[in-house]
């Protein structure tokens, strides 16, 4: 295999480490392999001199005159021998089925490969260069081009015969052609020209920069990038020409098409041949390199291949690779050769005793290098993303050397992590990294990522890191606990385990919580609402819900609400099915603050639920949360008003007494302590209007006739309830009275006020009436229609006769009633202003008179 050495750009100071220039090393683009085989047997003996590349096989010409079709491998599948001198040239159809060759001696053969049948003719002249038209076996007329002083076209016509055409000469010796589609594109001395074959015209000439240059040591070299896109390549100059179609409006006499130089730029070397590579290209360099010992002697250095970028007018070097083909130091510039395959990303570097296959890398080679580089995370990540395009490498096996680099580095909690990504479900090796992990000492860090769900190693293996947790580490210990489901493992083996240390620390919460735990794994919940209780655990609540362990906690309810008051009475009170309201106020009778708060919220939930323990309530709200005891009495029907006095008079609740003395039916001695104990005229007067007692008026103004402060409270409150005047006219003389001036200003205001709204209201109710009634007449007086589907109503018979030029009498009401005039009462026996008969039944009013007779 051919030795490729990345060229990268030299710095100036040659000490640089070898780990940087590592690190600044580019991975290259393509791989080499020296073709072999057959070729290895034939160039010892002889020396290439061209190569034309086919998608299905190679076709190689020797220095003596020989021409060996290959396969992909070197093998050699047939040979011909054309000529005892150098073979110029070798030349495929698309099809791969014709070949055309030249050589030095003036030989022209092209023929079928299946078929020697074809056009076989010797010159006087050598032929450099030969072409077949790609379409040559499908096309009638056979076209083929050589190429030696000048250029002509073989054609076959209707008689089977072939006729030559001059295209060109007279500007020295043709050196090289290529063919695609309808254009030809050839290079002499000159420069380059392009022919169209199909308007039998030439459209270009391009002419060569550096005319000082031979051109038979360093020819030119040209490729088609594409059907309308040719490359030249001589000397250090690359031109990117453009065929374009001309705008038909231009002058006539020009060809229909033009050439566009699209990019032009000079390169380092000289080019020994050309090939596309999508968007960029491939060219083959010829070097020459000045010796560091004479200085001033120039020799023979190895070629390179670079892949560069085209700009308008520089390039881009994406990659430079130098290759050590076989007798470099001998070759010159015209020696070497690029083919290239246009089926598949292949390049062949020809030289006379060497041929090196270049290719494109591919996904397994791209891995190849990042994991020779030491680049595992990024292999991997290239591996998952093409693993269906990868060959030679495993996803798996990838990610195992992964782990292993970073178990190599110490960073053993990444390695773990990937542990979870690249074992997935195989299970032994799981195992092997978890023994090796426990080896290191690093048991800790593959904890989480072990696989749980329905893959699992063996309990054992959970086991091993409890154990390894339970010696250093309690809270980590803990958190696996919470984490794992609790069939991972021998669930007793680990309660004992935890037993023992528990032994030598009695107290330790995170050990305590954590027995709890396993004890709830085990359904073993007595044990573990114990351990929860004696901690005061927040999931003690939890545990008893989602286990219903309300039998369990009937004897317990003390410690549950010292614990949190809050929750214990809100899980009660949700589950009274399961622990009775009399149960919890058994357990509660020692504890009458807890049995407050209980009681308090059954009440708030539903005011009949607890009945009978509202006697009891009375004196716990008075004890304990009086704000609520006034809100309870107005809220309670069960309650008992006799204790509740008593107990608020022994405590000199004046409000609440005042409510219980005013429920009882004992207004007037509520009033009387609102006066002489709160000494309150609002409240005093505010009691009265809920009263709305005339009585509790007359003692509210009797008290308060000596006091001018309560007589000014009630001048300005009870203008709406009793006539001012009667406070008044009470009021003695010489009486000073704070503020009375406003108080009387403000009970004339509220006299005004009512006297307006009395009017306003009179307006509005004069307005409705007086617009109701225009209502009424309208409706009244429109008129009814009277047709052949209406009845009597009396007799059920059609209101209207069979023959309407008899005379007949219709009776029809407001209610849209109708009679026949005979159906009806006779006047004698009914009052002046009849009603409908239907109507008056029901109801008499004013749409049931008549209304036409």
């Amino acid at each position: 295999m051919a030795e490729v050495e990345e060229q990268g750009r030299k710095s100036s100071e040659e000490s640089s480490d070898d780990s940087e220039e590592e690190e600044n090393e580019e991975e290259p683009k393509l791989k080499y392999e020296r073709l072999t085989n057959g070729v290895t047997e034939i160039l010892q003996k002889d020396a290439a001199s061209c190569m034309t590349v086919h998608d299905k096989f190679l076709a190689l010409g020797t220095h003596f005159g020989k021409v060996f079709l290959l396969d992909i491998q070197g093998n050699v599948t047939q040979k011909f021998d054309i000529s005892p001198v150098k073979i110029n040239q070798i030349s495929l159809d698309d099809s791969g089925e014709h070949v055309g060759i030249c050589s030095e001696d003036g030989k022209v053969q092209v023929f079928g490969l299946y078929t020697r049948e074809g056009f076989h003719e010797n010159f006087d002249c050598p032929i450099k260069i030969v072409a077949l038209h790609p379409q040559f076996g499908r096309s009638s007329s056979k076209q083929f081009v050589t190429g030696g002083s000048k250029l002509q076209l073989y054609e076959r016509n209707w008689l089977n015969r072939w006729k030559t055409l001059t295209l060109h000469e007279g500007e020295g010796t043709i050196t090289n052609i290529k063919w695609k589609a309808n254009l030809i594109a050839w290079a002499n001395s000159v420069g380059v020209k392009i022919y169209d074959i199909s308007t039998r015209q030439r459209i270009t000439n391009v002419l060569r920069d550096n005319a000082s240059l031979r051109p038979d040591m360093y020819p030119c070299s040209l490729c088609w990038k594409d059907s309308t896109t040719l490359v030249i390549g001589w000397g250090t100059s690359v031109k990117i020409c453009a065929v374009k179609e001309r705008d038909p409006t231009e002058v006539r006499d020009l060809p229909s098409r033009y050439v566009e130089i699209v990019s032009a730029f000079d390169t380092e070397f000289y080019i020994s041949g050309l090939g596309p590579l999508g968007d960029q290209l491939v060219v083959l360099y010829y070097v020459k390199e000045i010796s560091d010992e004479t200085q001033d002697k120039e020799f023979r250095a190895r070629p390179r291949l670079d892949i560069i970028q085209p700009l308008p007018e520089a390039c881009e070097e994406i990659s430079s690779d130098a290759l050590t083909v076989r007798h470099f130091q001998e070759n010159e510039c015209r020696d070497y050769g690029l083919e290239h395959s246009e089926g598949e990303s292949l390049f062949y570097i020809i030289s006379p005793k060497d041929i090196v296959v270049a290719k494109e890398r591919d996904q397994d080679d791209h891995i190849d290098w990042l994991l020779d580089k030491k680049k595992y995370e990024e292999a991997l990540m290239a591996a998952e993303i093409s693993f269906k395009n990868i060959k030679r490498h495993e996803v798996q096996k990838i990610g195992i050397a992964y782990i292993n680099h970073l178990v190599e580095k110490g960073e053993y909690d990444v390695a773990a992590r990937k542990c979870q990504k690249v074992l997935g479900k195989n299970m032994e090796l799981w195992e092997n990294e978890v023994y090796r992990f426990k080896t290191i000492g690093q048991l800790k860090a593959i904890s989480q990522y072990l696989p749980r769900g329905d893959l699992r190693l063996r309990p054992a293996i959970y086991e091993m890191i409890l154990h390894e947790f339970l010696k250093s580490d309690f809270e980590g210990f803990a958190t696996l606990i919470r984490e794992w489901p609790g069939d991972l493992y021998n669930n007793m083996t680990v309660v004992q385990a935890v037993q023992d240390h528990l032994k030598k620390d009695p107290n330790n919460g995170t050990l305590l919580t954590t027995l709890a735990e396993l004890y709830t794994y085990d359904q073993r919940y007595d044990r573990a609402l114990k351990i929860y209780l004696q901690l005061r655990h927040k999931d003690v609540y939890q545990l008893i819900h989602k286990h219903n362990l309300f039998s369990s906690i009937e004897d317990k309810i003390v410690l549950l609400m010292d614990f949190d008051k809050e929750k214990a009475v809100d899980m009660l009170l949700d589950n009274e099915d399961k622990i009775s309201i009399d149960r919890v106020v058994e357990e509660l009778k020692d504890r009458p603050e807890l049995l407050h708060v209980y009681l308090h919220k059954l009440f708030k939930r539903d005011h009949h639920k607890g009945q009978k323990y509202h006697e009891k309530q009375i004196s716990l709200y008075a004890e304990y949360d009086r704000p609520n005891l006034l809100p309870f009495l107005r809220d309670s029907t069960h309650c008992p008003l006799e204790k509740a006095l008593e107990i608020c008079q022994q405590r000199n609740f004046v409000v609440e007494t005042v409510f219980l003395l005013s429920r009882m039916g004992n207004s007037r001695r509520a009033l009387q302590m609102i006066m002489e104990e709160l000494h309150d005229v609002d409240k005093a007067i505010e009691f009265a209007k809920e009263q709305d007692d005339a009585e509790l008026w007359e003692d509210l103004i009797s008290y308060s006739i000596d006091k001018p402060p309560f007589i000014t409270g009630l001048l300005n409150n009870i203008g709406t309830h009793v006539d001012p005047i009667l406070l008044i006219h009470r009021i003695k003389e010489d009486m000073e009275i704070p503020s009375l001036r406003d108080s009387l200003v403000k009970i004339l205001q509220d006299y005004n006020l009512q006297i307006l709204l009395r009017e306003g209201c009179k307006k509005i109710l004069v307005a409705d009436s007086l617009s109701l009634l225009k209502k009424m007449q309208r409706t009244q007086m429109r008129g009814v229609r009277v047709d052949e589907e209406n009845i009597c109503e009396a007799c059920h018979a059609p209101i209207l006769p069979t023959d309407t030029a008899k005379v007949f009498n219709v009776v029809v009401f407001h209610c849209r009633h109708m009679f026949h005039k005979d159906c009806l009462p006779s006047p004698s026996t009914i009052p002046a202003v009849q009603f409908c008969n239907i109507c008056s039944a029901k109801r008499r009013g004013p749409g049931s008179a008549i209304m036409e007779i």
